[in-house]
């Protein structure tokens, strides 16, 4: 299934659907280049789950968590791993075969260690399309 948004509010909203449909234990992987916008979509996810508290890519701390929300999202940015085993000193398991939502950044830098079950979400941008133009691809497909 792909969507084609044409600004950050869209975004925003398509990753608010996203939470307000996510079920326990869901993976999403998201893929794309810097600046994309793979932080908006996951502000909008967190929204769509109730999490008020602000959202920010944890690409220093490698893990974000928020359990305020109707389900707890665990926020990986996963861009600054070397080798996947420093996910184990993590213990990564614990949040991708939790009760939470695991949204994933950079996934593509950990393909062994996703579950079967994982979405993914590639977002990729067109400037022949507009400066906010994004084309997001989900497989395999889900409810929204």
């Amino acid at each position: 299934m792909t969507i084609e948004t044409y600004s950050e509010k869209e975004t925003l909203e398509l990753g608010r659907s996203l939470g307000k449909n996510a079920a326990p234990g869901q993976v999403f992987a998201l893929e794309g280049d810097l600046g994309v916008g793979k932080t908006v979509l996951t502000k909008g996810l967190a929204e769509g789950l109730d999490i008020t508290e602000p959202v920010s890519s944890p690409t220093f701390t490698i893990l974000q968590i928020y359990e305020e929300g109707r389900l707890p999202l665990y926020h990986f940015d996963v861009y600054r791993i070397g080798d996947p085993e420093e996910m184990e000193e993590i213990g990564y398991e614990d949040y991708f075969y939790g009760e939470g939502v695991c949204l994933i950044e950079w996934a593509n830098l950990i393909p062994e260690l996703l579950p079967p079950q994982t979405v993914r979400i590639q977002i990729e941008k067109d400037p022949a399309r507009g400066f906010d133009y994004r084309k997001i691809t989900f497989s395999p497909e889900i409810q929204l």
